[in-house]
């Protein structure tokens, strides 16, 4: 037992050995941003040990399968190492270069790619969508009577470019709730670009009531979906073309797609067997599907490298090793918060971490520190996948933070509340 819990530690660590060579020392000879030339940098060692056994312990308990971190601060690469697994049930172990589905990562990015459009005046924040998606002029909102039964007024306010990208529009996702209207939407992002071409997604979506009336509260959905298509209709290109040319080539995001291509599959980070809160079989669908259309709100794929790049460039103010992708007053005006006093605030009922934030323009965004179950200062933005991937920057820490890994479920907004206190703790200030 204890040369397994020896073996199972050394490999959570990047350490286990594969035919004589030490696994994180060759795996990380070359990182995503500069390396750090100062120890720690503002980390204590006791800190960053506490960061590796916290990893161990998860990975040892069957809590997660592996992950890959990626910490920057001040410009530099503190932490950027694989634990564990790519794929327990085949003991392949978990390498920096290992791909993940970003799930609603990719919102994130996506909403980056429109804001490249609003700079250059083609995506004004307060147009009608139906501007560019006829489909959506003439909308009505979901009413439920006394006896359950669904009725329609016409919504008062069109769904804006604004509305799409901080959520107040209405189109919600299926699998949030069990009202008439939510039976109609699909379930999520993914599922629906599986099922649908982008039209017959934007015709399905149009022809159902919203949830809410456009503008007046935050409800979590398909508006960067929508916006994706947007971007299509405005660039004539699919939106994984629209982010290369716009997004990824700038910052050097080479392993960042929405089509994972057959010579790299082989890297794709699988799930655990079973999921470790309810004892179920598990699995990450659209790791073996194909879509329709790249959904802006949940169909790329990325490495924990890639990822940490695109954060130090929003944090950098929208440029990275000398290429810009927005201006810093874009950037500013992304991260702040987008909802006003007359705006239902659910952005914390998405998880006990999102009390007290608001919501920007793909990200959501601290106004007050206290009252999260997760730390972090008053400014710092940040969004998550669904499949287990975790990604935050703390502009008065400048910090960011990018954790790669395959844990679906309920159990992913554990591991944010986990992370994240052992991050914070290991700050020396």
């Amino acid at each position: 037992m204890k040369k397994l819990q020896a073996f199972s530690l050394a490999l959570a660590l990047g350490y286990g050995l594969l035919g004589g060579t030490t696994l994180y020392a060759a795996d990380a000879s070359k990182g995503p941003l500069p390396m750090s030339g100062t120890p720690g940098q503002g980390f204590s060692s006791e800190g960053l040990k506490k960061i590796d056994t916290f990893f161990a312990d998860q990975i040892a308990n069957n809590q997660l399968p592996g992950a890959v971190l990626a910490v920057a601060k001040n410009g530099k690469l503190v932490i950027f190492k694989p634990y564990g697994y790519a794929d327990k049930a085949s003991n392949k172990p978990m390498t920096t270069d290992a791909i993940f589905n970003l799930a609603s990562m990719t919102k994130v990015m996506a909403s980056v790619g429109a804001l490249t459009f609003y700079e250059e005046g083609k995506l004004p924040l307060n147009a009608p969508i139906s501007n560019w998606l006829p489909q959506f002029k003439d909308m009505k909102v979901g009413k439920v009577d006394a006896d359950g039964n669904l009725t329609t007024v016409p919504a008062k306010n069109p769904i804006t470019v604004q509305d799409l990208m901080r959520h107040t529009n209405g189109l919600t996702y299926g699998g949030r709730g069990t009202t008439p209207v939510h039976k109609l939407f699909p379930a999520g992002s993914a599922p629906a670009a599986v099922q649908y071409t982008s039209s017959e997604f934007i015709d399905k979506l149009a022809s159902n009531p919203l949830l809410y009336e456009p503008g007046n509260t935050w409800d979590y959905g398909f508006g960067i979906d929508v916006l994706g298509i947007i971007e299509e209709k405005i660039a004539g290109k699919p939106l994984g073309g629209v982010l290369q040319e716009r997004v990824w080539s700038k910052v050097g995001m080479p392993n960042t797609t929405f089509q994972v291509a057959e010579k790299d599959r082989a890297r794709l980070a699988q799930p655990l067997s079973i999921d470790p809160l309810t004892g179920k079989p598990q699995k990450v669908d659209i790791l073996n599907q194909t879509v329709k259309f790249d959904c802006g709100g949940s169909c790329a794929f990325s490495t924990a490298g890639d990822y940490v790049r695109f954060g130090q460039m929003l944090l950098n103010g929208g440029s990275l090793d000398g290429k810009r992708v927005l201006g810093p007053q874009t950037v500013a005006f992304m991260t702040s918060n987008h909802l006003n006093k007359d705006i239902k605030n659910n952005v914390g009922g998405t998880e006990p971490g999102r009390v007290g934030y608001g919501f920007g323009l793909g990200v959501a965004v601290r106004m007050e520190r206290g009252l999260s179950a997760i730390n972090g200062n008053v400014g710092d933005f940040t969004w998550n996948g669904a499949n287990g991937t975790i990604f935050w920057v703390d502009p008065k820490e400048q910090m960011v933070v990018v954790m790669m890994a395959v844990a679906p479920g309920e159990i992913r907004k554990v591991h944010r509340e986990q992370l994240n206190a052992v991050i914070y703790g290991a700050l020396e200030k």
